[in-house]
């Protein structure tokens, strides 16, 4: 039958591009530096670092956060919180750890001025009273171990780098959480496609909100957080900027020197992730469509095919749609398993990556419809109109 034909077409495509992409990731990765093979800076110069971060009601997950930032293992380094009209105990959790370590400042707003999103006015904020030479953008639910800042400013110093974003780690706790956040990093991992970053002509860039360290200079240059100020996703947007720009940025993996817990459970990260997964296409509802249709296509449809397929008359065509379905299953399920074992995960949860690509496609299609629906986001219980939002997008 003719549909048999298309079926056969476009699985064997499917494997193509499944075959190159994981070789493609295969040979990139090695290239990606991992803290573990970098010795921490052992000094007698230490540059000064300056952890930033912008936290509003964050009282539940801020003292560990907090704690772990104030015992880096590094002579020459501030802490610059902000606190961004919370109404929670934040403000004196940061206060009382304040007066016990002169090495933290707080810096309290009270009022977000118009044109601004509350986290990137908070980060502005606190660079304006930031004195390191390298700034390290973070958030208050995320966990350093103590000596990430000499490992990470050593494998800046030895590569010459302005801008160095960190893969950490990803606490989860229940099984739709670890189902969805191991095809998470399968997806973003092929979508940002960090062993590119920084080579000359590449069009991907990289940035994660949990740690980037970024040169002060090369900051400054790109135009700080004044140039995001209506960037949902202004962490990834840090990492476009310093690209176009020329400066030197290569992504790092830490493993669990830097961990955070993203949201205690699906529909927490559902809900927590709905301002952000139509920012990062831009608000353009076409590239939400591609994002939807290509997990469909790349992981749904080659299982179908592998069932479809087999109940067809035993011949050639029958065999190329076999073998070409079976490729395009195994090579994703190879992917995950290595995902989920970097998040010390089971294997196993990489036969799961048909559920998990179903919730990130629902992830975006709600993002999408949300935010086209109330004509804009809500963050930090402010509205933003989506036509201010996407005159800001950079």
């Amino acid at each position: 039958m003719w549909w048999h034909w298309g079926v056969a077409a476009l699985v064997v495509f499917i494997a193509i591009v499944w075959i190159y992409t994981v070789l493609d990731m295969a040979i990139g990765m090695r290239s990606v530096p991992n803290l573990d093979q970098v010795a921490p800076l052992a000094g007698p110069d230490f540059p000064r670092v300056s952890i930033l971060f912008s936290a509003r009601d964050e009282a539940a997950k801020l003292p560990a956060a907090l704690a772990s930032f104030l015992a880096i293992d590094y002579p020459n380094f501030e802490v610059i919180a902000v606190n961004d009209r919370s109404a929670d105990a934040t403000r004196e959790i940061l206060e009382t750890a304040a007066m016990r370590d002169s090495r933290l400042k707080v810096v309290h707003i009270s009022d977000l001025p118009s044109g601004w999103l509350g986290k990137t006015h908070g980060l502005q904020t606190a660079f304006e009273n930031a004195t390191g030479e390298w700034l390290v953008f973070t958030d208050a639910d995320v966990k350093f171990t103590p000596d990430v800042i000499r490992r990470v400013v050593a494998l800046a110093i030895a590569q010459k780098l302005d801008h160095v974003p960190l893969m950490g780690f990803s606490e989860m706790s229940s099984v739709g959480e670890k189902i969805l956040m191991s095809f998470f990093g399968l997806s973003f991992a092929l979508g940002t496609k960090p062993w590119k970053k920084g080579k000359p002509g590449s069009r991907f860039y990289f940035g994660v909100g949990a740690f980037q360290m970024v040169r002060r200079s090369a900051y400054i240059a790109v135009g700080e957080h004044n140039r995001l100020r209506m960037e949902v996703v202004d962490d990834v947007k840090v990492g476009k900027l310093m690209q176009n720009a020329g400066f030197a940025s290569r992504p790092a993996l830490c493993g669990k020197r830097v961990s955070v817990y993203w949201h205690h459970g699906v529909a927490a990260t559902v809900r927590g992730t709905e301002k952000n997964f139509f920012a990062t296409c831009q608000y353009k509802l076409s590239a939400a469509a591609g994002q939807v249709l290509a997990l469909l296509l790349a992981v749904e449809f080659p299982w179908i095919a592998l069932l479809v397929a087999y109940s067809w008359p035993h011949n050639a065509l029958r065999s190329v749609a076999l073998i070409g379905a079976a490729i395009s299953v195994a090579i994703p399920l190879a992917i995950q398993s290595a995902v989920a074992t970097s998040f010390e995960l089971s294997p196993l949860y990489a036969l799961s990556s048909p559920v998990g690509a179903l919730l990130v496609a629902w992830m975006i299609i709600r993002s999408t419809y949300v935010t086209l629906k109330n004509g804009g986001v809500t963050w930090r219980d402010t509205f933003y109109p989506l036509d201010e939002l996407k005159r800001g997008s950079v």
